[in-house]
């Protein structure tokens, strides 16, 4: 379902939203209650453990709303570049730190943690945009990644994601005031979706980030099986044996990523993969997973300058698709 426009998230969505946030803490705090009763019963403590973490996700969401709201009570009323600069400033903050404060709480509910590496990030050229080319698979890996942009490369992130995530007020706010594109998923809007993209990469400034999702959707194996029938079905049979090929990353849409490069030759990328949370498919999985001390979300990227990436956009697609190869073949030891 396509989230209203943006006046309406304002003023029904969000108070609507705070109204439904008191309700589910009140629940999750008493099936926390009974859920440390009942502790020495559950040698895991799935049930605790997931109570915990959406308790503080809701602390958190109400918190990054509030917090929002108060940037905007404080905002310049004249807006040149430097307060324009300090608002944007403001706002990475508050992200970095609500971002900071899940991992926490993630590690110490139910186990989620990342290893980096390199633990240093790409060396990228510091006046210059940079794009971010990464892998989607697992639950909340767009989080950790938001993260990484942020925190590892010291970026203000503009994130390409899907317009669901409007629905969350929290994130609604500060990724829309960073400039965030959120792609509609309805049918015939790729055209559209790709000149936004393509508009967004135009206005990258030096100390930006652009984090783009090619794959187009998180990796199951189920959507792999699809795009590979996608593939056989409009006659690309080259293009659906390398997919298959590649189980488990989907094979990559250049088309963004072509509008992207084409915009801003002048920008280096770092292609991020990663696996771990492409285990956990399903909530049966998930439930079976926690804690989840065992199933990491390790985290491989690397650096190609902009002089070594093609602008056109018939190179794009051929660049693009060599570069998921070393994707999957990272992804591919580390099993299902």
């Amino acid at each position: 379902m396509s989230p209203p426009p943006r006046l309406l998230r304002r003023l029904l969505v969000d108070p609507v939203f705070l109204l439904l946030a008191a309700v589910l803490a009140a629940l999750l705090a008493c099936v926390i209650g009974v859920a440390r009763v009942l502790a020495p019963l559950t040698p895991r403590r799935r049930v605790l453990r997931l109570a915990r973490f959406g308790l503080a996700y809701l602390r958190l969401d109400v918190w990054l709303l509030f917090s929002a709201m108060a940037l905007w009570l404080r905002r310049p009323l004249h807006r040149g570049t430097r307060s324009g600069a300090r608002w944007t400033e403001a706002h990475c903050r508050l992200l970095r730190r609500a971002l900071h404060r899940l991992l926490i709480v993630s590690e110490s509910t139910v186990g989620f943690r990342i290893e980096v590496d390199p633990a240093e990030p790409p060396q990228t050229t510091p006046d210059q945009p940079l794009i971010v080319l990464a892998r989607h698979a697992g639950p909340g890996d767009s989080f950790a990644l938001v993260w990484l942009v942020l925190d590892r490369l010291g970026r203000t992130p503009r994130v390409v994601l899907k317009d669901v995530l409007l629905w969350d007020p929290g994130l609604d706010v500060v990724l829309t005031r960073l400039a965030g594109c959120f792609l509609s998923s309805r049918s015939g809007a790729g055209d559209d979706n790709t000149d936004r993209v393509a508009d967004l990469a135009a206005g990258l400034g030096p100390g930006d980030a652009l984090l783009l999702f090619p794959e187009g959707g998180n990796w199951t194996p189920s959507r792999h099986r699809r795009a590979v029938r996608r593939l056989l079905r409009a006659g690309r049979r080259r293009a659906a044996r390398r997919a298959a090929a590649r189980p488990r990353v989907l094979p990559p849409r250049p088309a963004g990523t072509a509008a992207v490069l084409g915009t801003r030759p002048d920008a280096d990328v770092v292609v991020v993969a990663h696996a771990g949370l492409d285990r956990l498919t399903d909530p049966g999985r998930v439930w079976r997973a926690l804690p989840l001390t065992a199933t990491p979300m390790r985290v491989h990227w690397w650096r190609v300058p902009s002089d070594e990436v093609p602008a056109d956009a018939d190179e794009v697609a051929g660049w693009l698709d060599a570069e998921w190869d070393r994707v999957a073949r990272w992804v591919a030891p580390t099993g299902t």
